[in-house]
């Protein structure tokens, strides 16, 4: 019959074998750092481009609610700022002119929203028969494009560089990003 070893032999045992030594724990934490070194930045540029894609989305729906904002105040035109589209404060029980409701993000109608900072300019006139949109990000980490669009409805990106070196690029309906 095979001999089993006691609790008294597992504990006599030699100590040099227990446990890691501390080049073993070198090399992983050198295997653990090469790893990180090479997926942080891919990280990083997948948030610019959920946060360029996000944008593009958010100028699309201020775009709508232009158009929307037009149909229904006629005697006003476009709305020249963020705020108007919004809530602005109001329960929406009855709109306005200064608080439509038709967007109901208050992240976007406060200007900055995903890393990106949005602003309306309105043409001046009463009523308001042009716009421009204007989105731009807030530092480098949140976008490298700048995103404009105006009451035609055509989303442009300029790339890093503005449109000499970057290049314009138009959004079709499908489309996003500054590649």
């Amino acid at each position: 019959m095979p001999r089993v070893r006691t609790q008294n032999g597992i504990r006599n045992a030699d100590s040099r074998l227990a446990g890691f030594s501390l080049v073993e724990i070198l090399v992983v934490v050198m295997v653990l750092m090469v790893i990180a070194a090479i997926a942080i930045p891919n990280l990083v540029h997948g948030k610019m481009r959920a946060n360029e894609a996000a944008a593009v989305a958010s100028v699309k729906t201020i775009n709508t609610a232009e158009f929307m904002y037009h149909e229904a105040y006629p005697d006003v035109g476009y709305a020249s700022s963020l705020a108007s589209l919004g809530s602005n404060g109001s329960s929406c029980d009855q709109t306005s002119s200064t608080s439509a409701c038709l967007i109901m993000d208050e992240a976007l109608t406060s200007g900055i929203k995903s890393g990106y900072i949005f602003e309306i300019l309105g043409d001046g006139n009463k009523p308001t028969v042009s716009y421009t949109v204007n989105a731009s990000p807030e530092s480098g980490v949140s976008g490298r494009c700048s995103i404009s669009s105006n009451q035609s409805g055509d989303v442009r990106l300029s790339g890093p560089g503005g449109s000499t070196n970057g290049g314009n690029f138009s959004v079709s309906s499908g489309g996003s990003g500054c590649e």
